[in-house]
């Protein structure tokens, strides 16, 4: 699952918003997996990569539903303490899969639920 700022929904629901950038200790996802977005959706992980925060560009400031670079880094300084800034910075890049793909999604994640159910 990954988790969003309600504020960020309707941009990743448009497809506005494709990106997001996470200061984690260690990678937490990876490029070809399946995720979910409460409020938005099911997600594929279309590539996750290791940058540091000066790395960081005015395209990938959009992808991430920001108007400018500043604003992402803003942003960034807002939601995560220093410790947590000293942490790996991933660019997590992913697409919103249409109507069709969320009802298969969401299938198979009931048909694994209930196996799992029956064990």
């Amino acid at each position: 699952m990954l988790l969003v700022k309600k504020q960020f929904l309707d941009a990743i629901r448009s497809g506005a918003k494709t990106q997001t950038v996470r200061c984690w200790p260690f990678r937490r996802m990876r490029a070809g997996q399946r995720s979910y977005i409460p409020g938005a959706g099911y997600i594929d992980v279309t590539a996750v990569d290791e940058v540091s925060l000066d790395e960081l560009t005015e395209e990938d400031a959009i992808r991430d539903g920001f108007a400018s670079l500043a604003e992402l880094r803003s942003a960034l300084q807002e939601i995560y303490s220093d410790a947590e800034q000293a942490q790996q910075t991933y660019r997590v890049r992913f697409r919103l899969l249409d109507e069709q793909e969320q009802a298969v999604a969401k299938a198979e994640r009931q048909r694994r639920k209930t196996a799992a159910q029956g064990r």
